[in-house]
This record gives C-alpha cells, structure tokens and sequence, in this order.
C-alpha cells in the first residue's frame, strides 16, 4: 500500500475511478490475518459471524464471497474501503507491473484509473518511488 508520502507520485500514474472493474471475477484476493481482524474491527462482529457471511475458505486460503460476478463488498463502489484487504489497497500498483510491459498493458486495459497519457518507463521510474516509499513487498 502506498504510503501517505507518495500519494502526489501516485496521483501521475493512477487515480481510482472507482469502477469495480478490479472487484469483478469469479475469485477475489487471499487475506491475511491483519485484512481478518480489520473486517472483524470494521463490521464490529465476531469472526464467526463473518465467516459465515462474507467469506469463503479453500485449503488453507480465505477469501471474500463473489456476488453477482463481482466481490461481496462491491455495490457501487467498495463498501469496506476504509478497511480493505492489503492487495486491494496495492492493486493496481502492483510490482509484477515493473517486470513486465504485457503486464502493464493488461492491466491498464481493464482499469480505467491508470495513467494512458505516459510512456511505460516514465510509468515504471514513478512506481518504482512509490513501492520504495511504502515497502509494498511486505
């Protein structure tokens, strides 16, 4: 997630249109214990209840429900977004977009919000300053 810092660098290359094309699919992210206890925190229920209502779990992997093609928490927009899961927050500033030309051009030719204007190498010096700021490896 980038952090508060970088958000003028991250502003040149995306701002959030809040779409829901990044919420869509038949899958959502993995979460994490800390993405766990922010929904546990936000919803203020216990993690039982939860679970139950909003979550899915195969193997060891916990993800969100998928309603109507798109993750559980989208209804014009993200309803969680205060407490969103740490791979929502970093998407679509996602480093694997540094190894890779065919992985920007995808990804920017489904989410509206990243920068078309720049050239990729101008794209890639801006996020790589906003993965150094935030440590966006975990």
């Amino acid at each position: 997630m980038p952090g508060k810092g970088s958000k003028k660098v991250e502003e040149k290359i995306f701002q959030c249109r809040f779409c829901g094309a990044c919420c869509q699919g038949q899958t959502t992210v993995s979460l994490d214990e800390n993405d766990i206890k922010r929904l546990v925190a936000f919803f203020g229920k216990p993690y039982p209840e939860i679970l139950e209502k909003y979550l899915r779990v195969t193997g060891n992997v916990i993800q969100m429900k998928i309603k109507d093609g798109h993750c559980i928490f989208f209804n014009d927009g993200c309803t969680i977004h205060p407490c969103k899961p740490w791979r929502c927050r970093q998407w679509p500033l996602h480093p694997s977009l540094l190894a890779d030309r065919v992985n920007f051009q995808t990804i920017s030719s489904s989410c509206p919000g990243l920068a078309s204007n720049i050239e990729y190498e101008e794209f890639c010096r801006y996020l790589k300053q906003i993965l150094n700021k935030s440590g966006a490896n975990r």
